[in-house]
């Protein structure tokens, strides 16, 4: 039975990224005789394409209240799953009556998420606001901005922006990617386990991590699928393949990577437990794609990346990312002449301690007595 002293906290996740971030954030709160905390599953986490990784989450957090909510069917478009989601959403969080909700990122379910607490006065804190990219996933994130009542950003930038969007200054916490928490920390696999968990048998290998960018048309999906089939079956590296998000067109990369299993420089993976994948990347020679595991994460390790098209665009810019148009010859040649840098790393999404941070700012009481009622400020 919950105590009626303790804040009741609704974590949504969807997606084995958003869960690396949030995960610290419910071990703090966990760990806070103030606070209950509640999971929300949905998304990719149910589906065994993706390695049904609600099962990790589940043994996290074995002594958590978990709901799962199934929001999509095979072929289903984004505009559906999103509808789903604020149904099936709202229905769950009528039954918690949450004191809190936190949601993350860019996803349909984030949105979905924020929509159904902003209309029914839900307090709500959107995780990494602020940020820009060149897909679909920036409109997202800045709506979800916009129906959120508080930001948590990353650094002092994505609170700037979140200023000239018309966001409460007091409003706003810089503190840090919560990723940044558990990469430096302590408690990431070895490269053995990684090894012998997901069977891999590369001493040096390269990952590869491409999504879908949604706002293309179905024809430059597909030609630029036959530009990295080209590149990975031609190049010499070794390659860990992982699959891509549950966004319009995944189909598309998912036969162009499924042409690839024949190869024994490449081994595709469903998904990863978070810290496994940290450690995996952590020894890689680079990233090549378009995540943003590349333009986050990497740079923490001093891992080099080869960043393709416009889905990352105007996120950040650094000298380990090196960005590309999908033309398959300059590519082969950058990956030729990559090396890792030597002891080289760069912290632009924070340094740590965002767990540690997120807790101080839920201690306060001016936080809980937030308005729910949202107003443009002119910063």
């Amino acid at each position: 039975m919950i105590s009626k002293l303790k804040k009741k906290i609704v974590f949504l996740t969807g997606t084995r990224a958003d869960y690396g971030k949030l995960k610290p954030l419910i071990t703090a709160t966990k760990k806070n005789k103030k606070f209950h905390p509640i999971i929300v599953i949905t998304g990719m986490h149910l589906k065994k394409k993706y390695g049904l990784t609600y099962i990790q989450i589940e043994k996290d957090f074995s002594n958590t209240d978990i709901y799962k909510i199934y929001n999509y069917n095979k072929n289903d478009n984004m505009d559906i799953v999103l509808a789903k989601t604020i149904k099936y959403f709202g229905q769950t969080i009528k039954k918690i009556n949450p004191d809190l909700v936190v949601i993350h990122g860019d996803r349909v379910e984030t949105l979905a998420a924020t929509i159904h607490c902003n209309l029914n006065n839900v307090l709500t804190c959107h995780i990494e606001g602020g940020e820009v990219s060149g897909t679909v996933d920036e409109s997202i994130r800045h709506a979800t901005t916009k129906l959120s009542h508080i930001h948590f950003v990353s650094n002092l930038k994505a609170k700037n922006i979140l200023k000239r969007m018309g966001e409460v200054d007091k409003n706003i916490y810089i503190t840090g990617s919560p990723e940044v928490d558990i990469m430096i920390g302590k408690n990431l696999p070895s490269q053995y386990e990684v090894n012998k968990r997901y069977g891999l048998k590369y001493i040096k290998y390269a990952i590869f991590l491409f999504h879908p960018v949604t706002t293309l048309k179905k024809a430059e999906i597909e030609y630029q699928c036959k530009i990295l089939y080209g590149i990975l079956t031609k190049s010499s590296k070794n390659y860990v393949v992982i699959l891509p998000n549950n966004d319009t067109f995944s189909t598309i990369v998912f036969k162009f990577i499924k042409k690839l299993k024949k190869y024994k420089n490449i081994k595709i993976l469903p998904s990863l437990r978070f810290e496994y994948y940290l450690t995996l990347l952590k020894n890689s020679e680079f990233i090549i794609g378009n995540s943003s595991s590349g333009i986050r994460e990497a740079p923490v390790y001093g891992i080099k990346t080869i960043n393709l098209g416009e889905r990352q665009k105007n996120r950040t810019d650094n000298s380990f990312i090196s960005n590309f148009k999908f033309e398959e010859k300059k590519i082969l040649n950058a990956i030729k002449k990559i090396k890792k840098p030597k002891n080289k790393k760069k912290f632009i999404f924070g340094k740590g301690g965002s767990a540690r941070k997120f807790i101080n700012v839920l201690n306060k009481k001016s936080f809980w007595l937030t308005s729910r009622q949202k107003y443009f400020v002119k910063n």
